[in-house]
């Protein structure tokens, strides 16, 4: 049974709907929490087999309002990328992610949206990655990966919204398995919200079933891809 560690950067954001395809698996995943005063970013020897980076809701990375563990998070992603050991970045891990591969991330405002992603191949997360998906956003800044990483899908503007860096690490400039929930604690934690908050709600409930439905194929090329399952 592998183990995956998972980094929160607020309390909000979480897994959400990834959580039971990954127990569903029988893959383990441990929180860890840097954002409290007991816990710091883990050192690579600690880690398992595997890496997940999530989002940070107001936190960014791009100079604004840096997430304060920035500089440890790319350096121990950094560490995975050259042990080749699986990394998923979701939201702002996209952007560590992103610039621990040597690329960089792009000041933005924070946005809460829900737009739409198409692939840009056909055998994109071993075809197993939709044609078209829900694409949600809860984000400051925004992931720019290096020339060299695969661009699987982009968003409606053609802007990165699920790249590849080698054979096992994935970006998710969106959250694949966002929930309601976390977005009304995010609006709720953090004195900064981004536009209307109503709107997007009433878009995201809206989304729910087809949010589900596309996690489905996307957690099978992820685990194929990462090799989560392998002995």
């Amino acid at each position: 049974m592998k183990t995956l560690t998972v980094i929160q950067h607020t309390s909000a954001d979480y897994l959400g709907l990834m959580e039971d395809h990954l127990e569903g698996r029988r893959i383990r995943f441990t929180y860890v929490r840097p954002f409290t005063e007991a816990t710091n970013v883990p050192d690579f020897t600690e880690l398992d087999d595997g890496l997940i980076l999530l989002g940070g809701g107001p936190w960014g990375s791009a100079g604004e309002r840096d997430v304060p563990t920035l500089d440890a998070e790319i350096s121990l992603a950094r560490a995975c990328l050259m042990h080749d050991m699986p990394v998923i970045g979701i939201g702002l891990g996209a952007q560590i992610l992103a610039i621990a591969a040597d690329g960089r991330s792009e000041a933005c405002d924070l946005r809460f949206e829900i737009g739409r992603a198409r692939r840009t191949r056909a055998d994109a997360l071993n075809g197993y990655l939709p044609v078209t998906f829900p694409h949600v956003c809860y984000m400051r800044d925004r992931p720019v990966p290096p020339d060299y990483a695969d661009v699987l899908a982009v968003d409606e503007e053609n802007r990165p919204a699920v790249f590849q860096i080698g054979g096992n690490a994935f970006g998710f400039a969106g959250h694949p398995g966002f929930k309601l929930a976390m977005a009304e604690d995010l609006i709720m934690e953090f004195e900064e919200v981004p536009p209307d908050t109503a709107g997007s709600l009433a878009a995201l409930r809206a989304a729910k079933a087809e949010i589900e439905d596309a996690l489905v194929p996307t957690m099978t090329g992820l685990v194929q891809l990462t090799g989560l399952m392998r002995a």
